[in-house]
């Protein structure tokens, strides 16, 4: 019964004591001996002993591998907060705080929220090294990404993530900027293909696929090859616009010279007027697309060799087209040559074939070119001529001006020749000193050159010369009429004192005019367009630098006929000149 209870936990309770009490029981009922007793009892506090000490090992096992783990807990707590870069954390509890179970479950959220952080940095981090990783590549020029980058996970901090977005910042800027580059010579490449008339998707394809217009921006190479390449054809393409430009604005040059050569109509020019647009420009101001290519410039090439042939057939006609422009140009400078025998000697060179054409028009051009440096040389003294010999028309009309009775009437005009006048006396009184400076100049002239300057044909120191002789003269011959008409005067006045009355003096007749050249043939000692000079004053009157006469050329002989000519037709009465209107 009491074996029954002790089983039956829900009959009483059952503790040591009452067990021990039970088998005390049993041991009286049985009869065991007290020795037996004891040794029972002795193996039971053993056996109890034996029990509580696995329980107290079983318990610091478990209490060292929980100290073990918090331990793991605090350093991998630790590693985590150094690899984030994080000195400090909140909410990480202190050693002494609390069980160790206690302290286990306070770090356990934190190494939780820590990992995840990790994992989040560790993300960022590989993010970030794959852009630069992929931009590196790019300008290195291998896009492809073999693998992923490795991410060093000792050192997660914000510090060492900004470094690699200024890393990445610095690789994006770049790579913007070589983007603009190979944009800029991609763009560069189009105008200079389009100009030259070349492919330029051909073109660029060759440097690199990703050029073409068909793929996007961003796609595009930027590596360090593709530049120098682009650079590289850009070069290429800039010298051989260059040299197609020379050798453009050669042809459109000789072109533009056998239009002038043989009068081309404007209607043929026109043809070809988009070559010649260009024969002044500089490389960088010619972009219309194909003004460049080579079909154009072979099209002119063609041209220029038809014209050249077309020139050889028509050779005496240009070359007398040049001589008339020589003969031109020493006209206006008042050159004398033989342009008969020049005409002919071209005639004979061109008939015999000894001369090449281009030969014989280079020779006349630079017969064109040296005419023009010494109608230059000219220049100054030409000038000075035209004004003396326009003065001097000038002080024929106003002699003959002066030597008109009715001068002061009231008739139409009148007030504009009286206007007239008061300028040509101004001009008249000039004519001196321009003598002086004319001939000044014509020594200095003839002294440098070691030859005589002539007009027409006519030393004009000669020409001076006799004009000073004439003017002087001139002024002899009024000197000797006012004498003459003085004492004509007061022979009048003395036959007609007795009759008390002094009537106005009759015109003088049968008075002789001065005998001189004038700028349209006639007397009075100014020049005509081209003075004819005496056989004996030709020359006569030049004086040298030291003082000595210089002998020049005698002028022709029909230029003294004409002088002669003009001498015996303008002799006429003695008129009184007159100094004043």
């Amino acid at each position: 019964m009491a074996v029954a209870d002790a089983q039956n936990p829900r009959v009483g309770e059952t503790t040591c004591g009452s067990l021990l009490q039970k088998l005390q029981e049993i041991w009286n009922e049985v009869g065991e001996s007290d020795e037996e007793r004891d040794k029972m009892l002795l193996q039971l506090d053993q056996e109890c002993l034996d029990v509580y000490k696995r329980k107290v090992e079983l318990a610091a096992k478990s209490r060292a591998q929980l100290l073990q783990a918090l331990s793991d807990s605090r350093l991998e707590l630790s590693s985590l907060l150094s690899a984030l870069g994080e000195k400090t954390f909140t909410g990480v509890p202190e050693e002494t705080s609390g069980t160790i179970k206690e302290q286990l479950a306070a770090i356990a959220p934190l190494l939780e929220q820590l990992w995840k952080q990790k994992e989040e940095r560790v993300k960022e981090f590989t993010d970030v090294q794959l852009q630069i990783q992929k931009i590196c590549g790019e300008i290195a020029g291998n896009s492809n990404l073999s693998e992923s980058p490795a991410v060093d996970e000792s050192d997660l901090s914000l510090k060492k993530l900004d470094e690699f977005h200024s890393q990445l910042h610095d690789l994006q800027k770049e790579k913007s900027e070589r983007l603009h580059k190979v944009l800029e010579f991609v763009s560069t490449v189009h105008d200079l293909c389009a100009v030259l008339g070349l492919d330029f998707l051909s073109t660029v394809t060759e440097v690199h696929p990703s050029l073409k217009d068909s793929t996007g921006v961003q796609s595009k190479s930027i590596s360090n090859d593709t530049l120098s390449r682009l650079a590289n054809t850009v070069l290429a393409l800039k010298e051989d616009k260059k040299q197609r430009l020379h050798k453009l604005q050669e042809s459109a040059t000789q072109l533009i010279d056998l239009w002038n050569l043989m009068d081309t109509p404007d209607e043929e020019r026109k043809l070809f007027e988009h070559v010649t647009c260009n024969i002044s420009a500089s490389v960088d101001e010619v972009t219309v697309p194909g003004s460049l290519a080579l079909d154009l410039i072979e099209q002119t090439e063609v041209e220029v060799e038809r014209l050249d042939q077309l020139k050889s057939s028509r050779m005496k006609e240009i070359a007398f087209k040049k001589q008339a422009e020589l003969e031109e140009i020493f006209a206006r400078a008042h050159i004398e040559i033989d342009t008969e025998a020049a005409r002919e000697k071209i005639m004979e060179l061109i008939d015999s074939g000894n001369v090449e054409p281009t030969e014989l028009l280079a020779d006349m051009d630079d017969q064109i070119a040296k005419a023009k440096d010494e109608a230059l040389s000219r220049k100054d003294i030409l000038d000075k001529v035209e004004k003396w010999m326009s003065a001097c028309e000038e002080e024929s009309w106003l002699e003959d001006y002066n030597r008109d009775e009715n001068r002061y009437n009231a008739s139409r005009g009148a007030h504009l020749n009286l206007k007239r006048a008061e300028k040509a006396r101004i001009l008249v009184n000039k004519i001196p000193a321009l003598v002086d400076t004319l001939v000044a100049k014509t020594r200095g002239w003839e002294e440098d050159r070691g030859i005589s300057f002539t007009y027409d044909g006519v030393p004009l120191l000669a020409m001076l010369d006799e004009y000073a002789m004439l003017r002087q003269e001139r002024e002899e011959e009024k000197r000797r009429m006012r004498d003459q008409k003085k004492y004509q005067d007061l022979q009048h006045t003395e036959q007609e004192a007795p009759f008390g009355s002094k009537p106005s003096p009759a015109r003088p007749v049968g008075t002789k005019k001065v005998v001189g050249p004038r700028a349209n043939g006639g007397a009075n000692g100014t020049p005509s367009r081209r003075l004819s000079l005496n056989a004996h004053q030709n020359g006569s009157r030049s004086v040298t630098k030291d003082g000595k006469r210089d002998l020049r050329p005698v002028a022709p002989m029909n230029y003294v006929e004409m002088a002669k000519e003009d001498a015996a037709s303008h002799i006429s009465g003695t008129d009184t000149v007159s100094a004043s209107p």
